[in-house]
């Protein structure tokens, strides 16, 4: 990423990696939840979390961007090693902890990223704010953390996710019980409404919800008028590995995430999206590691996806290889 941030860092440079790995088709266009996106293909939270490669990332061909998590102060995450892979698996394990520089210093190079933008003419990457608590703030009071992101990004991203499903925060996950969630979120939409233009709110769900957890996260979020769900997070569960269990004790808690997440994803995209007649609208992750792949959430009712765990194994063609086949379809 940093040979990449290099190369981009001229106009010839980004000119060469728009080349290589970009696909610029209106046909592409995708309106959803009220944002136009030059395409439908995004980088999941917790890659570029400090908003620091967005220039280089732009240039690789992704429609959108999401940065974070974002808390309030920042934190140094857990300790080293926590990011490791399972090759056997076409799996990554990771336990971050929500590693960030705060939201004041992400606030000021967005709004630095912002203007140089403008002033070039560019502008048609989305941004998507992904915002949590800080480790130490108790749950009763996590509402506070996600307000406190809310209103300084508000001006400088395109929409918002709230991230309560990450396995990496001590009791993070037990705010996605509903009267829990109802708090954060209505104080979120509360804070939405008084705005002069509202950006549109989404939800990062776990894919180790129970159905009947599963059916308090569609129901508040109908009730709430969510903009939609970003479906889904890392899993705790370590069930069908090809990884030697010998390893998977060595490396111990974490997130997986990656080829095994696929089925779990895209039955939750397809649940949901039964259960409400597709009225919420989701974005696909999980899994994502070919054209066929990405086809799989679209066809499940997902209306962008967003690749993470695939970009790191299958590189940043896989951007390119997505879009071609979309592209492909359209035009069939």
């Amino acid at each position: 990423m940093f040979i990449l941030n290099g190369i981009s860092s001229t106009r010839t440079g980004r000119y060469i990696l728009r080349r290589a790995f970009s696909v610029e088709d209106p046909s592409l266009n995708k309106n959803f939840a009220g944002i136009l996106f030059k395409n439908p293909v995004g980088l999941g939270a917790g890659f570029d979390k400090n908003a620091l490669y967005l220039q280089s990332l732009e240039a690789l061909g992704f429609g959108f961007i999401e940065i974070g998590t974002v808390t309030p102060l920042a934190q140094a995450g857990n300790p080293k090693p926590r990011l490791f892979r399972l090759k056997k698996d076409r799996a990554l394990i990771n336990r971050m902890g929500f590693n960030n520089h705060g939201v004041d210093k992400i606030s000021e190079r967005l709004k630095k990223w912002k203007e140089k933008s403008a002033e070039s003419g560019n502008g048609r990457l989305k941004i998507g704010g992904n915002i949590g608590k800080n480790k130490l703030t108790p749950n009763e009071n996590a509402w506070q953390d996600y307000t406190i992101c809310f209103e300084k990004l508000f001006p400088w991203v395109d929409y918002f996710v709230v991230n309560v499903s990450s396995p990496n925060t001590p009791g993070l996950r037990e705010l996605q019980e509903k009267e829990s969630l109802r708090v954060i979120l209505t104080k979120l939409q509360d804070l939405n409404r008084k705005q002069q233009i509202q950006k549109p709110l989404f939800l990062k769900i776990s894919p180790d919800l129970s159905n009947f957890q599963l059916d308090d996260v569609i129901e508040l979020s109908e009730e709430i008028h969510l903009d939609g769900l970003v479906v889904c997070n890392t899993t705790i569960s370590r069930d069908g590995l090809n990884s030697p269990s010998e390893k998977l004790e060595r490396i111990g808690a974490g997130g997986l995430s990656g080829g095994p997440l696929k089925k779990k994803s895209t039955e939750f995209i397809q649940y949901i999206g039964q259960k409400t007649n597709h009225r919420i609208p989701i974005i696909g992750s999980g899994g994502i590691h070919s054209a066929d792949d990405a086809k799989e959430k679209t066809t499940a009712g997902a209306g962008l996806i967003q690749i993470w765990t695939g970009f790191i194994y299958e590189g940043p063609g896989l951007v390119r290889e997505i879009l071609n086949a979309q592209s492909l379809k359209l035009k069939a």
